[in-house]
């Protein structure tokens, strides 16, 4: 397993992170569990999760997946030998919904102020049987944004609180040792660089990562946020390396897997377009023509990538788990390479 720094830090992490939002949801507890022992087992310290975990959200199920991880970490006593990364949830730009039902009675949407994000702090660290987080990132930004497939800017007047106070806040919980280090997940170039000059203003902890979408059908992170990571040292964590497992090649010409994600849930729609099936069409049949496996394929390239700290891949069964892990051993030849970016320019990011 290779490992890469994350931010300024002094933390490394695994250039392949495990995922874990299908856990309470598509997974049972003791399937969460074999997961992490298999993925320890291979060299991967780096688990990523969040207090609205899993997905879809609902209230009926929210905080299950940081459960499975706690009772996973008191049992095996290892919790030196983990990464531990979650997300406290904005108010602006989070899909349907508010999410007033993560803190508690009285509350009617969830918004990155220090109030609500001192109370997931504590709720996250209770349900992870933890004293410490290891990178604590906001899972949107509080203001709305074109992210979650919007790709076209919309400007709106409204209520938010300001990153000042979020940073500060997470400033504090670095300094009070609940958290090492922070992160955001879903955000803009403006909303790194805000963050970062907040930090450096104030002589507060710097942004250390961002968590967005990449893959190869949506590459937008390429646009503004690359640059961000290489002169900054904000890399990047990428989810959804698999387009939610379109890049496997299993969806292709409609096809519905008994289990999978787009056949039990549909409401993502992110990856289900005629630009998505036919640019997904040419990456499985590059792979096939190198005798490659698609899946295998896609994240590969993704690992190659030098604004990647580290690559967060997600399954729902071991086959798939460990088809994910090994993609670390493929190397791409130049040839492959070239094709991924011919596709590219031809068909540049279907997703959005």
């Amino acid at each position: 397993m290779e490992f890469r720094r994350l931010g300024r830090t002094d933390i490394q992490v695994s250039l392949i992170c495990l995922g874990t939002m299908t856990w309470g949801e598509q997974n049972s507890e003791a399937e969460a569990h074999a997961q992490l022992d298999y993925a320890l087992d291979r060299g991967i310290n780096f688990i990523d999760t969040a207090e609205m975990y899993p997905v879809p959200p609902r209230a009926e199920t929210a905080g299950r997946t940081e459960t499975y991880i706690g009772t996973w970490l008191k049992a095996r006593k290892n919790r030196d030998k983990v990464v531990l990364a979650t997300k406290v949830a904005g108010r602006g730009g989070g899909p349907r919904g508010s999410f007033g039902w993560l803190r508690g009675d009285g509350v009617e949407a969830t918004d990155l102020s220090a109030r609500q994000i001192r109370y997931a702090v504590e709720a996250s660290l209770k349900k992870l049987q933890t004293d410490y987080i290891d990178l604590y990132q906001t899972h949107w930004p509080d203001r709305s944004t074109n992210n979650f497939g919007q790709a076209s800017y919309v400007h709106r007047e409204e209520e938010a609180v300001a990153i000042a106070e979020t940073v500060e806040t997470l400033a504090a919980l670095v300094k009070e040792g609940k958290i090492r280090a922070y992160g955001v997940s879903n955000e803009t170039p403006w909303g790194v660089m805000e963050h970062l000059r907040v930090a450096e203003n104030n002589g507060l902890p710097r942004l250390a990562s961002i968590q967005n979408p990449y893959n190869l059908l949506n590459r937008w992170y390429e646009v503004g946020l690359a640059e961000f990571a290489h002169r900054e040292d904000v890399g990047l964590l990428a989810y959804s390396p698999l387009a939610m497992g379109v890049l496997s090649g299993k969806y292709l010409g409609g096809a519905r897997p008994a289990g999978a994600r787009l056949t039990l849930f549909t409401r993502f729609t992110r990856y289900s377009n005629p630009q998505v099936e036919r640019a997904t069409e040419r990456y499985v049949a590059l792979a096939q023509q190198h005798g490659l496996d698609p899946a295998q394929m896609a994240l590969a390239y993704v690992n190659t990538r030098p604004f990647v700290t580290s690559n967060i891949i997600g399954a729902t069964s071991m086959q798939q788990l460990k088809t994910d892990i090994d993609s670390i051993q493929v190397k791409l030849t130049q040839e492959v390479i070239d094709g991924i970016e011919a596709i590219h320019r031809d068909q540049p990011n279907p997703s959005a």
